[in-house]
């Protein structure tokens, strides 16, 4: 299965994802939108089973192939969160972001290869890559859920404690897997160039994104009005996202970062 394939699976699997998002603010049971959903990724997943046995690799090597990775853990959450939370909102906007991811891919694909550098060929790399991308789906949704939380405060709309609740135990769950991808980076840097951190630019802006949740997960419960703390969780996942792939428009980063393939 080539990268062509992709343009069916990701096709159908962004159709099965929109549908089931559209039907969780219709109708009041949630099986068929979760069956939908559920089904939309499964699409998604063997399509990435079936490019990783034509590759000979795992696709993780590329900001492509990452993506397919993000929305694949992307619906996954936002598909759990929706079964086990009942949050109507949260399936339609989950699914909205890993589209999104899926059209980046249809009109700007990455240059796919079987060939995979000496650095990449590590029992690291695999665990490493997929348990980031894993923490940046939770820490995605989490940011989802602050822009909700802000739009209610703003709008002067009640937002319950449950709510904040639900929101840092997200943030929780994805900083700890934040945590176990930078151990894991760090024990492959050791392994790969022999050093456990070099302050790469790619490091640099990992250590800020795992410092900015942190101090969120500290200051949240402090303070009375969380609009502050919320404010700080969107702010985050701008650093996330510049530590993911904006580094790699960064003049710092270019001949220098070790992370920049």
């Amino acid at each position: 299965m080539d990268w062509n394939s992709f343009i069916l699976f990701g096709t159908v699997s962004a159709l099965c994802w929109l549908t089931a998002g559209f039907l969780s603010l219709k109708v009041r049971r949630i099986t068929a939108p979760l069956l939908i959903s559920v089904a939309g990724t499964a699409i998604f997943l063997a399509f990435i089973i079936g490019f990783w046995i034509t590759l000979e690799r795992p696709p993780l090597r590329t900001l492509g192939e990452t993506r397919l990775w993000y929305s694949l853990f992307l619906s996954m959450t936002g598909a759990f969160l929706y079964a086990r939370w009942r949050y109507r909102w949260i399936l339609p906007f989950s699914s909205i972001l890993a589209t999104v991811f899926v059209c980046v891919n249809l009109f700007k694909p990455e240059i796919h290869s079987k060939a995979l550098m000496p650095a990449l060929q590590s029992v690291w790399f695999v665990p490493h890559v997929t348990v980031y991308m894993f923490a940046y789906a939770l820490l995605g949704v989490a940011a989802l859920f602050a822009i909700f939380l802000l739009w209610r405060l703003y709008s002067r709309r009640p937002v319950s404690g449950r709510e904040l609740e639900d929101c840092d135990a997200l943030v929780r769950i994805g900083w700890a897997f934040l945590t176990m991808g930078i151990v894991m980076g760090a024990l492959w840097a050791k392994q790969a160039w022999g050093d456990y951190w070099t302050w790469d630019p790619k490091e640099t802006w990992a250590a800020a994104t795992w410092v900015s949740y942190l101090l969120y997960l500290h200051v949240r419960p402090r303070f009375k009005n969380p609009k502050t703390a919320l404010l700080l969780l969107v702010f985050s996942f701008l650093l996330l996202q510049m530590c993911w792939w904006g580094i790699n428009y960064l003049p710092s980063a270019q001949g220098a970062s070790l992370h920049v393939y």
